[in-house]
């Protein structure tokens, strides 16, 4: 027990918290304090005065010496006060179990800046894994969805789709938020809310009260207490067209996602909206941007549409990795290897922009293999030959894991990411 009572009071002293810098104010303070007096008692001595310590020494030596010492005296008197009340506030503010939160914030705040570009499940999933190892995360989201409970609050408010958005929240909020659990919310099948999320009407009435979506999301970030910036990658509001195979053009990703046959191309509509200055920002100074995972064409392809992202893209002096999904998605990607969806990337504006691929190594059973295959999916074949000839580097990891489903597992994608940060 005293073992562990040492170690908890030597984590006060642990980097980036703040508490030595606080004592150390104090000790300077102090010791201005000192040689003050230690030099005003020198004077005195010399002059002959040693009973008179108070007003009639300080207007009795003018001297520039007697001056010197006078200023030092104040300054370290109050550098002493203001150190030992921040010093004060702060052990009070934080007690001894708040010292672990300050440790672990400390720790974030030290993390790598990274922007994860995209949209849907796949983004929101590597947001949970990164937000334990940092704080300076951006979300850049793309605001292309109709469906669903967004397409129906975008349809009827004329706001821009939340749902994304509202994923990527709560995915950098704290797990043990009661307001976390309460975004994810959707209420039942019956009544007038039905398929809608808390969250999303949140957002979308915050957005209809402040008359701006971004303060929306900004607050949202504050109710959540989230690690990390959730940005729309436009204000504009945009529609994704399509062209498929056989020439048939749709619009809307919802009818993207439920046509019979693959995309060939997409667009948006208006065809150059402006980007959030802070996307770009975030993009200008990030250490890593990562791109996906989620769908190439409906989530991740929306935001390389935007020119001024991809002017920032080109501009960074950040890597670029794109993450791979581990299985084809039916309507969208039938088929389709690794390569062939960097090479969607790179038709829609990425050609040149991405440093690596990163593609999944862990082995799906053979029973969830013919769950997926009879919905139409199948494992994505990582081609090394195919992905290298079209300028980028591959890296393999085991990034998956199995349940219900196949899908990215959040620690592992976000421990393979940091690796490419370092």
């Amino acid at each position: 027990m005293l073992r562990r009572s040492r170690l908890t009071r030597l984590q006060w002293l642990y980097p980036g918290l703040g508490m030595k810098r606080r004592v150390l104010a104090v000790c300077a303070g102090g010791a201005l304090v000192g040689l003050s007096g230690w030099f005003a008692l020198g004077i005195l001595v010399s002059s002959g005065r040693r009973h008179d310590v108070g007003g009639t020494w300080i207007t009795g030596h003018v001297g520039p010496a007697s001056a010197l010492v006078a200023v030092s005296l104040v300054a370290g008197l109050i550098v002493l006060m203001l150190g030992a009340r921040s010093l004060y506030r702060f052990a009070r503010a934080a007690g001894e179990p708040g010292v672990v939160a300050l440790r672990s914030d400390a720790r974030l705040a030290r993390g790598p800046r990274i922007v994860a570009i995209g949209g849907g499940t796949g983004l929101s999933v590597l947001l949970s894994g990164l937000k334990q190892h940092s704080s300076n995360l951006t979300a850049v989201v793309t605001v292309a969805d109709d469906g669903g409970s967004s397409g129906l609050l975008r349809s009827g408010l004329g706001v821009l789709p939340p749902g994304d958005i509202r994923s990527c929240l709560v995915a950098l909020a704290d797990d043990e938020s009661l307001m976390s659990r309460l975004f994810q919310y959707r209420f039942p099948q019956e009544g007038g809310l039905q398929g809608h999320s808390f969250g999303n009407l949140f957002v979308a009435a915050l957005a209809e009260v402040t008359g701006d979506f971004e303060r929306a999301v900004q607050e949202s970030t504050t109710v959540l207490n989230v690690r990390g910036r959730v940005l729309p990658a436009t204000l504009q509001s945009v529609t994704l067209h399509a062209e498929l195979q056989g020439g048939e053009r749709v619009a809307g990703e919802s009818s993207i996602t439920a046509s019979e046959r693959l995309p060939r191309r997409v667009w948006l509509d208006p065809g150059r909206p402006r980007a959030l200055p802070q996307a770009l920002e975030a993009i200008a100074t990030a250490d890593l941007v990562v791109l996906g995972p989620g769908s190439v064409y409906t989530s991740i392809v929306p935001n390389l549409l935007i020119p001024d992202v991809r002017e920032a893209l080109k501009r960074s002096r950040a890597r670029v990795v794109y993450v791979c999904n581990v299985m084809t998605q039916p309507g969208e990607t039938d088929g389709y290897t690794a390569a062939d969806h960097l090479g969607v990337l790179c038709r829609h504006g990425a050609a040149g922009l991405i440093d690596d691929v990163l593609v999944n190594d862990t082995a799906v059973s053979r029973d969830l293999a013919a769950a997926y295959q009879a919905e139409g999916a199948v494992p994505v074949v990582a081609d090394d030959q195919a992905l290298a000839a079209l300028g980028v580097r591959v890296v393999h990891a085991r990034l998956a894991h199995e349940g219900d489903f196949f899908r990215h597992d959040s620690a592992r994608l976000a421990e393979a990411v940091l690796r490419l940060a370092r």
